[in-house]
C-alpha cells in the first residue's frame, strides 16, 4: 500500500526561487530512489490560528512563507529503502543542494493513507 511522507517549513518569501530550484532538484533525487511523486506546495491561504495552525506550527515569522510538501512511495518498505540512499545521495549534500529555509522548524512525518478517492 502505498505511502506519505508529509512536510511543512516556513520559508524566506523572498527566496521562493531558491526554495524552488532547491525542490526540484530535491524532487529528481527522492524519484531516482523510488518516489512517486513529489509535490511542493507555497502557502497562499495559510491563516494565523489562535490555538493551532501551520505559521504557529513551524514558528513562521514575518516575511516567511508556509510551503506544504509530500512525497508519495509505493510503500513504508520502498519508502525506508528510498530515504536512506536519499540521505547518502552527494546531490543532496549541503554544499550541493543547500537548504534556503531554517530545517529545525519544519515538521514532517510519514502517513499510511486511510482514503484514496
Amino acid at each position: 500500500m502505498a505511502y506519505v511522507d508529509g512536510f511543512v517549513a516556513a520559508v524566506p518569501t523572498d527566496s521562493k526561487a531558491a526554495y524552488k530550484k532547491h525542490a526540484e532538484d530535491a524532487a529528481v533525487v527522492f524519484r531516482d530512489h523510488g518516489a512517486l511523486q513529489v509535490v511542493e506546495c507555497w502557502g497562499d491561504d495559510v491563516p494565523d490560528g489562535k490555538l493551532t495552525s501551520f505559521p504557529m506550527a513551524v514558528q513562521c515569522k514575518a516575511g516567511e512563507t508556509v510551503v506544504f510538501s509530500w512525497i508519495l512511495w509505493p510503500s513504508r518498505e520502498a519508502r525506508n529503502e528510498g530515504v536512506e540512499k536519499v540521505m547518502k545521495d552527494p546531490r543532496l549534500s549541503p554544499e550541493e543542494n543547500p537548504m534556503p529555509f531554517d530545517g529545525q522548524r519544519m515538521i514532517f512525518g510519514g502517513f499510511h493513507i486511510l482514503v484514496d478517492e
